[in-house]
């Protein structure tokens, strides 16, 4: 064995292992890719998310944990995709007159508009239950 050993491959090879093979090609799978000299910027490609189906009812809460006293009313359980749900708070927030957001699978209206709110859904064709206090 007084063979100099060049490589990895030839101190494998020498204890009659096969040499591994790693491949450094970059595929046009690489999803971390963000910009490419061929085709410019890549965009990564959106995921559809799954929505979750609806028991039948608008589920309305009010919350104000985490938002330092100030009341939201949450709606979830709608059974709606993302612009279905972007599109029903735009219409809901320009009814009552204040602001919200879309977060996940829930519409966030600012302020105490049950009432309204509850109005508003059933004249859309939802079936509305107030959780909590």
């Amino acid at each position: 064995m007084k063979e100099k050993l060049s490589s990895l491959a030839d101190l494998a090879s020498a204890f009659g292992k096969a040499p591994v093979n790693i491949d450094n090609d970059q595929s046009d799978t690489d999803e971390s890719l963000v910009y490419s000299t061929n085709t410019g910027r890549i965009k990564a490609k959106k995921q559809n998310a799954n929505v979750m189906p609806s028991d039948g009812f608008a589920h309305v809460r009010r919350e104000t944990k985490g938002r330092k006293g100030k009341g939201v009313i949450v709606i979830s359980g709608l059974g709606l995709n993302n612009t279905e749900l972007k599109s029903l708070a735009s219409k809901l927030k320009k009814s009552c007159g204040t602001g919200g957001s879309v977060v996940a699978e829930t519409i966030e209206v600012q302020g105490d508009k049950r009432e309204l709110i509850k109005e508003l859904l059933e004249k859309n064709g939802y079936k509305v239950k107030f959780i909590g206090g």
